[in-house]
């Protein structure tokens, strides 16, 4: 490859997933339950990945294998190239690259610990030996908490919610992370404050090069703060690409239906009926074809995939792929020549 060619390859992935599969064994002889059944997933540095669905869709089961919190039954997690290893050490090494941002910061930080001894934590589970007030003074400061010295020696319960969010992403901080995995950031915030969180993400990927995954039900935050997605349903990636392919002309039924019932969308909203399959349970064919408003409306009968989206079961999709990707027989049947 020449010096040229170098210059405008894409960037190797920082975080990769191969064919990842978590099982959970079955309760008093029930079917093990497949909550995360194949998924390819790549993040590269610097980039903002959104990872779309459901309450139940085993977005979060993900997140947790990814962070090494869970050991996948099969497949593998890569960081940086190389294949996470899961011995203690390792893992801790692991964990100080890639950090957790979790939904409530009320539950997250011990109500008697002060902001300091909070942000702290961190350095000293891991045998930090510089100025420990120095650092954690300016993780908060990049958290935007500032003048970082008058947070001291608050506690959770004397600041305000987007406050304690602050303190929550300052704990990653101060570790240096090329990786945050944000569940639910902004969740439990008022409406107000969750712009000021959001934009704090996009300013530490600008400063920083920080990467991010954000789990999220809201594709409006997605389209807020991404720069690619991923819909996941039922342990499934569904339909995933550049932000603006996917949330602007959306292909799989179920990206459909989650769009439509954005405030700003047009026309009704599609109501899905019932709730995603039992993952011990997960039906043949396409995994959504039970709740599809499609073959519901029978256009997938007239585009001729109907007895396909109920018996055919569809690939994994491909990781990282610069364009739009979606696992649906109709979408593939309707955009052929």
């Amino acid at each position: 490859m020449t010096t040229a060619e170098a210059s405008t390859a894409p960037a190797a992935p920082l975080l990769l997933a191969r064919d990842l599969r978590l099982t959970f064994p079955g309760r008093r002889g029930a079917p093990p339950a497949r909550a995360v059944d194949g998924v390819d997933l790549a993040l590269a540095p610097g980039e903002i990945l959104a990872l779309v669905g459901e309450s139940g869709c085993g977005k979060t089961t993900l997140a947790r294998t990814l962070l090494g919190l869970a050991r996948p039954t099969s497949g593998e997690v890569a960081f940086g190239g190389a294949a996470l290893d899961y011995r203690s050490r390792a893992l801790k090494a692991y964990r100080k690259r890639v950090q957790l941002v979790l939904q409530d910061p009320s539950g997250s930080l011990n109500p008697r610990h002060t902001v300091y001894d909070a942000v702290a934590e961190g350095l000293r589970i891991h045998g930090f030996d510089g100025d420990e007030r120095a650092a954690v003074a300016e993780a908060l400061s990049r958290a935007g908490l500032r003048p970082p010295e008058r947070f001291f020696l608050r506690y959770p319960h004397e600041l305000s919610g987007g406050q304690r969010q602050r303190v929550v992403i300052a704990g990653a901080l101060v570790l240096g992370p090329e990786l945050i995995v944000a569940d639910e950031p902004v969740a439990s915030l008022d409406a107000s404050v969750r712009g000021e969180i959001l934009a704090l993400l996009l300013q530490l990927r600008d400063e920083l090069g920080l990467s991010a995954l954000v789990v999220t039900h809201d594709l409006g935050l997605a389209w807020n703060i991404a720069d690619r997605v991923a819909v996941m349903y039922l342990g499934r990636i569904v339909e995933s690409g550049p932000v603006e392919d996917v949330l602007t002309s959306p292909r799989h039924p179920y990206t459909q239906a989650l769009l439509s019932v954005l405030p700003e969308a047009a026309g009704a909203p599609v109501v899905l009926t019932g709730e995603p399959p039992d993952p011990s349970r997960i039906p043949s064919g396409c995994r959504f074809h039970a709740r599809c408003q499609v073959l519901a409306s029978g256009r997938a009968e007239a585009a001729g995939v109907a007895d396909r989206c109920r018996t055919e079961a569809l690939p994994v999709l491909p990781a990282g792929s610069d364009t739009a990707q979606v696992a649906c027989h109709w979408a593939t049947a309707t955009e052929q020549p």
